[in-house]
């Protein structure tokens, strides 16, 4: 079939100066970064809803439900104790059972929001492939599911601690705004690793890996002051890593006694919001670029 000449104004325009003129667009084009904020800001409502479906979903064919939200980091904290507060009898640190699940509780949001992240995206194709939203509420509603289960746990924390003999003072006000903090440089990275799984499936086998890693460099089951035999340059470095920070900001508002390998709490909030920012910033600028791969190929 011939193809028909423009006549009139649109003769000898192109395809795109066609487009430009009528005010047709591509179709799933990008939207600018405010406007996509704009848009997300919107289905703010659908991500809580996601997140509560997501959480009840999770242990719906479990006989105690929910239950598992807290016995899962106390079978967790029970078995570390095991191993490294009576095998390897950590007695130097003091108020160990407190210190151990202090670091565990809080590890484990970011460990979990990390591994749930990273699924957000290739795991719900058929969805993306069905309804038009902001691909980044998928990945911030895993966060949001993480994060309603630290808040659960946390409630067997402060138990935990107060039982171990430490007393309720003033610095437990400083909790709140660490898990704040914390909670926002979880939603950069899960935003960065669900773009990343969403390129390369395996990811999610890797990550298992790297998360224990993680939690063996960040002061989780031990004493942190053992990073001091370390050379110098590493002992510098390792002040920097943000789980280490979260861990002992929360260490800080809960214990009196936890060792501490950053003794300045004025640097540790400084990297702590550093971390949010240039997590939370970065990670959403990240995913907000990958908007159109979601859900193609």
């Amino acid at each position: 079939m011939a193809n028909t000449a423009l006549a009139g104004p649109d003769a000898g325009l192109t395809q795109a100066q066609l487009a430009a003129r009528h005010g047709l667009r591509v179709a799933g084009e990008r939207p600018s970064l405010v406007e996509y904020s704009r848009r997300l800001w919107a289905y703010r409502h659908f991500v809580a809803a996601y997140a509560n479906a997501k959480l009840v979903a999770s242990y719906s064919n479990a006989k105690l439900g929910q239950v598992w939200q807290v016995l899962t980091p106390l079978t967790n904290a029970a078995v570390y104790y095991l191993i490294f507060g009576l095998v390897l009898a950590q007695n130097s640190i003091p108020n160990f059972i407190a210190y151990l699940t202090t670091g565990l509780f809080i590890f484990n949001f970011t460990q979990s929001a990390i591994l749930a992240g990273t699924q957000s995206i290739s795991g719900n194709l058929g969805l993306i492939r069905a309804l038009h939203f902001p691909r980044a509420s998928l990945p911030l509603a895993a966060t949001l599911t993480q994060f309603q289960q630290l808040l659960a746990s946390m409630v067997v924390l402060i138990g935990i601690v107060l039982v171990t003999g430490e007393p309720l003072t003033l610095q437990w006000l400083l909790l709140p705004p660490a898990l704040v903090l914390q909670a926002i440089f979880n939603a950069g990275v899960v935003l960065l690793v669900a773009r990343m799984g969403a390129k390369a499936s395996d990811l999610k086998q890797v990550m298992p890996f790297i998360m224990r890693t993680w939690m063996y460099g960040s002061g989780v089951l031990y004493s942190v002051r053992l990073f001091n035999r370390l050379p110098e340059w590493a002992t510098t470095l390792i002040k920097f890593n943000p789980m280490l920070v979260y861990i002992e900001l929360a260490r800080y508002a809960l214990l009196e006694q936890a060792p501490m390998l950053n003794e300045s709490l004025t640097q540790l909030w400084l990297v702590a919001a550093a971390w949010a920012v240039v997590a939370g910033v970065g990670g959403f600028i990240y995913f907000w670029r990958g908007e159109q791969e979601y859900g193609r190929g």
